[in-house]
């Protein structure tokens, strides 16, 4: 499976290849994809499409950051993030 993010005025990211999320609130959101995890900071972020029969997800809000990490990062990262 292939992953791909197009991000639209930094308004509206579509993630291709998300095999689950993770969580997500209006400030945050962790996706997981086959090779990885990747983290969306913002502000008013919410899920606007959710279809992971098809591997795709789409959130709406203002996007200020982007993280990415390894499968074998997740746990610890998982951690720091939802203290």
């Amino acid at each position: 499976m292939s992953e791909k993010i197009n991000i639209q005025d930094r308004n509206m990211i579509e993630i291709t290849g998300a095999t689950r999320v993770v969580a997500s609130t209006a400030k945050e959101a962790v996706v997981e994809l086959e090779n990885g995890t990747v983290i969306l900071s913002g502000n008013n972020l919410e899920v606007t499409k959710l279809d992971l029969d098809n591997h795709e997800v789409k959130f709406s809000g203002i996007i200020t950051n982007l993280k990415f990490s390894d499968k074998r990062e997740k746990v610890g990262l998982l951690k720091r993030i939802f203290k």
